[in-house]
């Protein structure tokens, strides 16, 4: 038994929302991922499986819609939307992603859905929610990115800002479909009825900036794009340094907080022959207020990061790691995906799940669970979908379609 699986989720949503349906499916609810004839188009974001472009192959479907069955409907023509009407029906929450009003101008909208099932939670995704002068503004990740806050922090400081390479605005607005999905539906346990929850993508990306969305109104000072490190006054303290076979973030800061720990690392360092006892026996923790003074010289900040640099350059991320643990250095490995596949952090913890395809004759190892609850663990029970799989089972098993009437159907383009 699992959290939800007695509820079931109607998934209309395009990549602006797949997220937020796999994770319901995560936590026990039946999924059912409507797709127009032929498949979602999210279906041919790349990459694929050995490089061959095809709906079934494509690693972004792989990643957002697990633990869900597809069926096949064009909810444009009557009979699809008769369809769609009698899996409302029976329906505890219905995620999209369409357009502000598209649902409503097809005769499906929330008015007429909650009278089909007064206990309905719709859920809508859009970039700008679905009023406003931004409502109907064309969208994509760089857009939201940037009107929600984040991309101006992003990238170096001396020019324009850029977007992050893994999209992430609708992520984010997904996550926040779920979260905002399972608290109406604790309400509904009391009131017994549905409601329609509007989730704004660039209100999530917004949220994701922390504390940095509330300097503005307190007049407090906002951040900034700071490129290569920390800049204090003329110094640009780096925060990543180069490894033997990668990069690492090691802090080499001054002051009460963080200057003890570059005494250490400068302690290790003479130990090692990477600088001679003078430089060891430096104040390390008063050594901005040095430079600041005048009483250091700005030539030595810069002579010490370069024995910092080929300390750094000389060990792998490992050896560093080690040190940081048993020397209490402030240093960490950044981790490439490589890396992350083979942690010995997450393998420890069963994160990896082998998933069968069948279809490809092959097992997929993906990743785990997004949380591990101890009475009514995350299982994964489907792999993502072929397109219209689950027809017959739902259409023909549930509704009572006709094995003519489906065939009928497909050659019309309604399924």
């Amino acid at each position: 038994m699992t959290m939800l699986s007695p509820y079931r989720v109607l998934d209309l949503t395009t990549e602006r929302g797949l997220l937020c349906g796999q994770m319901l499916g995560d936590l026990g609810a039946d999924v059912i991922k409507l797709e127009p004839p032929g498949g979602s188009p999210a279906r041919m974001i790349p990459p694929f499986v050995e490089d061959q472009p095809n709906p079934d192959r494509s690693l972004y479907w792989w990643a957002y819609n697990r633990n869900k069955r597809s069926v096949t409907l064009d909810l444009e023509r009557n009979e699809g939307r008769d369809l769609f009407k009698r899996l409302v029906e029976r329906a505890d929450f219905l995620i999209e992603s369409f357009d502000p009003g598209y649902l409503a101008r097809i005769g499906l909208g929330y008015d007429v859905l909650s009278a089909i099932n007064p206990k309905l939670i719709e859920v809508s995704i859009t970039a700008f929610g679905q009023d406003g002068p931004k409502a109907n503004y064309a969208d994509a990740d760089l857009i939201i990115m940037a009107a929600g806050g984040p991309m101006v922090l992003t990238g170096d400081d001396d020019r324009a800002p850029v977007r992050v390479s893994v999209p992430q605005a609708y992520l984010h607005a997904a996550t926040d479909a779920a979260i905002a999905a399972l608290a109406a539906h604790h309400e509904r346990v009391t009131s017994g009825l549905g409601q329609q929850i509007d989730v704004a993508a660039i209100q999530s990306v917004a949220m994701a900036t922390q504390s940095n969305v509330l300097a503005a109104p307190l007049g407090a000072q906002e951040a900034r794009r700071m490129s290569g490190g920390v800049k204090v006054g003329p110094l640009q303290v780096p925060l990543v340094w180069p490894a033997r076979d990668g990069y690492v973030a090691l802090t080499f800061l001054f002051g009460s907080a963080l200057g003890v720990f570059s005494k250490k690392l400068m302690e290790y360092l003479c130990e090692h022959g990477f600088c001679d006892e003078a430089t060891r026996d430096k104040d390390w923790i008063g050594f901005g207020e040095n430079l600041a003074s005048g009483r250091e010289p700005l030539s030595e900040f810069d002579r010490a990061n370069e024995i910092v640099r080929t300390f750094t350059k000389s060990h792998t991320k490992a050896e560093l790691l080690k040190l940081a643990v048993e020397r209490g250095i402030l240093v960490t490995p950044l981790t490439t995906v490589e890396d992350v596949v083979h942690s010995e952090q997450l393998a420890s913890r069963g994160y990896w799940q082998t998933v069968e395809h069948p279809e490809l004759h092959r097992t997929v190892r993906y990743p785990g669970p997004f949380a591990k609850f101890s009475a009514t663990p995350i299982e994964y029970r489907l792999r993502p979908p072929m397109v219209g799989e689950h027809n017959q089972e739902i259409f023909g098993r549930e509704l009572g379609l006709s094995a003519d009437r489906l065939a009928s159907f497909k050659r019309a383009g309604i399924i």
